[in-house]
């Protein structure tokens, strides 16, 4: 088995969306009085909510987690070694985004490759692949009982993002390039457009209330 093998990069895509996803997850319960047990479930439903809901929309089951256990197991671990190590020192301001970005692009990738290999068309790949990247923080965000990051205009180009990663994936993959460079082009797409968002304050415009014409 090669990394070219697609479920060799499926299963390394999703491991390290898995991880970081879980890191961003646990946070972001910092701060907010939540306990170790509130800490992992924050981790887990990051980590592992996009992908269910992928599974479930394309017929995948059991969802990915179920069948294979060491994704929660990722999810737990990375979520207790991010809830030891902010205890003890706090961490960058901006370690939050950075988390979630790097979340965003692999399981952007991850959900529109299963997406094409269950036959998926390319309009339902992109839509899936922005789906498993952004719906975990989704979740995240509600049981926080705050308005999720993808709807904040101050978080920048979150969805936006995700979906013309996904796009860029879909695109080459239909124009017959040799895999893994659909998805690494998607990712590098996807993180650096997430990236310079944040970095140069890009975002879409906002529907506000305006003086009504005259």
């Amino acid at each position: 088995m090669t990394f070219s093998d697609p479920a060799v990069y499926t299963f390394i895509l999703e491991h390290f969306g898995v991880a970081v996803s879980a890191v961003a997850g646990a946070l972001a319960a910092r701060g907010r009085r939540v306990d170790l047990f509130g800490v992992v479930v924050l981790a887990l439903v990051t980590a592992l909510g996009g992908g269910t809901i992928r599974d479930v929309c394309l017929g995948a089951t059991p969802v990915f987690w179920i069948q294979d256990p060491r994704y929660v197991a990722t999810a737990t671990l990375f979520g207790l070694g991010t809830f030891i190590v902010a205890r003890r020192r706090d961490p960058p301001m901006n370690l939050l985004e950075l988390a979630d970005a790097f979340g965003l692009a692999f399981f952007t990738m991850a959900g529109a490759r299963k997406s094409l290999a269950f036959e998926a068309g390319p309009a339902i790949a992109v839509a899936l692949g922005t789906i498993t990247g952004v719906a975990g923080g989704i979740v995240r965000d509600v049981l926080l009982n705050e308005l999720p990051l993808v709807f904040r205009k101050e978080i920048r180009l979150y969805a936006t993002a995700a979906m013309l990663g996904a796009g860029v994936f879909v695109a080459l993959r239909v124009l017959g390039l040799a895999e893994p460079w659909p998805a690494v082009v998607g990712m590098v797409t996807t993180l650096g457009l997430r990236l310079a968002a944040i970095r140069w304050d890009w975002a879409l415009p906002v529907f506000e209330a305006g003086n009504p014409p005259r």
